[in-house]
Order: C-alpha cells, then structure tokens, then sequence
C-alpha cells in the first residue's frame, strides 16, 4: 500500500493518483499516446528525486581477519568440500548470471550510482567487520606490497578506484581528511587502482608511468595496482557499483569503521574528517572506544 501511494503523481490539479490510474487521465483531452509517453516520463524523473536515498544500514567487511600467507593446498581443499561453501558459491553464481551486462552504468543514471549515505558516526569496534587483504603493485616502483600489511597498527583510508569518474568521487571524500592528516606519522592513505578485467589490468600495467606524474610523490608508495578479483568479496564491501568510487576508514586492526560511495556530501567528507581524527586520537592516547551502541553515537546498525 504505502509503494501505491508512493508511485502517485500530480496531474491536471487533481489529487494525487496511483500510476494505474495514468492512463485513464493521460487520455483525457487531445487522446493522443504522446500525452500518455510524457506523463511517463514525468512520473519516472518524479520517483527518481523523490526516493530519498538510504543510510549505511550494516557493518561493511568480511568477518575472517585478512592475512598475507595463501591457502594452503589442504585448506583449498576443503573449501571445495565444504558443502556451506558450496552452496553459497552457486548462489552467488545464479546472481551473476542474472544481472545485465550494463547493469551497473545503468545504475548511474540513478543518484550517481550511489546506493547509500555515509554515517557521521563510526561504527562500534565490537560490531565492525574485517577489511579483506589486497595485494597490488606500488606505483614508486617497490614491488607487490598487501593492504594488510600498510594498515596494520595505523588508521587508515582506503579508496578503490577503477574509471576516472571514481578518481573523482573518491577526492571529494578523502582531500580535506589528506590535507588535516597528512603529516601524522600514524595516519596512511591507500589508493588501489582496481582492475579485474585481465585486460584492462595490463593496460593499466602498461601505463603506470603516465599514473605516476598524476599523483603526488608522497602517496605513491601506497597507491596500488591491483588486478585481484573480488567477486566474491564485493557485496560484503557494499561494492555493489564498478564504475562508482568507494571509500573506507580502517583501523589498527584493519576493521572497517567508516565508508562511503560515489559522489561525496559535504556532510559526508565531514564525517570522515571527524572520525579520522578520533580514531588516531585514540591510538594516540592507546584508549579503547566506550560507547555502548551499535554504532558510536548512532543507531544499532541491521546485520544481513
């Protein structure tokens, strides 16, 4: 009922009418199928500004803490005979298999393809989920190095960038966080150049020299190009948009505390500011965080 009241539009100084009833007052007056077209239109642009967009509902990460050492031959093993495993791997391949292949930049055209609002509040250290370990080449020319490894007993902020406009959203979050924090010896920025595709990864191998002159001398030794797949890692991520950019605050023990996606609100870049802040106060200082919510300040956050 309240999706029927929702989907209602405003047409001609009537009140407002559920979209079944469109085409009966569309035709109304020149009963022409162009009048009814326009109204359409109208009410998809309506129900595209009016539907808010939602908050962070839940923890973002995955729950097994990351670690550099591979699997061992044994431990593949038993994942592939780990019946749980099994299943959830058909799962998530039915979902592929049912998604377009311009799903993801037809999402843009709604929001941005932005699918959440950053919190201005942490989430609690007790309830937050893992950072997976990604492993890249470093743009200053030191090899392959782990995300796991530069976040460790630091705060860090995580961008995963893999198109231009990323690079884009990604800035409006992280520059006035840089610009505070940059000169604080426990404070890291990681940027990973993230390229699935085995082509567009070789490509940008191929480049990195022209990557190079584009970003600053200070961040290349933490700014990564990766090819990892992460299929199986996105939705924990809320990665849910390849062409958009995605932002993580991570602490000392690499767990996610903070993110955000797309195009950065002011209040948002604000929020990470903030919480950079008290997240390297406290390491400082060694305190322990004392909230007793699920997200510190805000709301109990829903588990999916």
């Amino acid at each position: 009922m309240l999706r029927l009241y929702q989907s209602s539009i405003r047409c001609c100084g009537h009140q407002s009418l559920p979209l079944a009833c469109l085409r009966y007052y569309s035709s109304q007056g020149s009963g022409s199928g162009e009048n009814i077209a326009k109204n359409v239109d109208k009410t998809e642009h309506i129900e595209d500004e009016v539907e808010p967009l939602p908050l962070l509902q839940r923890p973002l990460g995955v729950r097994e803490p990351p670690t550099t050492v591979p699997k061992t031959r044994k431990e593949k093993l038993n994942d592939m005979l780990d019946q749980n495993k099994r299943m959830e791997h058909r799962r998530h391949l039915l979902k592929e298999a049912s998604k377009g292949y311009f799903q993801d930049l037809n999402a843009t055209r709604h929001h941005g393809g932005k699918t959440w609002i950053a919190p201005t509040v942490m989430i609690r250290q007790d309830k937050s989920l893992y950072f997976p370990n990604i492993s890249g080449t470093a743009l200053d020319g030191s090899g392959k190095k782990h995300t796991t490894d530069l976040c460790t007993g630091r705060i860090s902020v995580i961008s995963m960038l893999s198109t231009k406009i990323s690079e884009i959203h990604v800035a409006g979050f992280t520059t006035p966080t840089y610009k505070r924090f940059s000169t604080h010896p426990l404070y890291t920025q990681i940027s990973i150049n993230l390229q699935e595709n085995l082509l567009k990864s070789f490509l940008v191998t191929l480049f990195l020299s022209s990557i190079r002159r584009e970003v600053p001398e200070a961040l290349r030794p933490t700014y990564l190009a990766s090819g990892q797949n992460m299929e199986y890692v996105r939705e924990d991520l809320g990665m849910v948009n390849k062409h958009v950019g995605y932002v993580y605050l991570v602490d000392e023990m690499c767990r996610v505390r903070w993110a955000g996606c797309a195009d950065a609100k002011v209040e948002e870049a604000k929020a990470l500011e903030k919480c950079t802040g008290i997240l390297l106060d406290r390491l400082d200082k060694g305190t322990k965080p004392g909230s007793v919510r699920g997200i510190e300040g805000g709301d109990v956050p829903s588990h999916q």
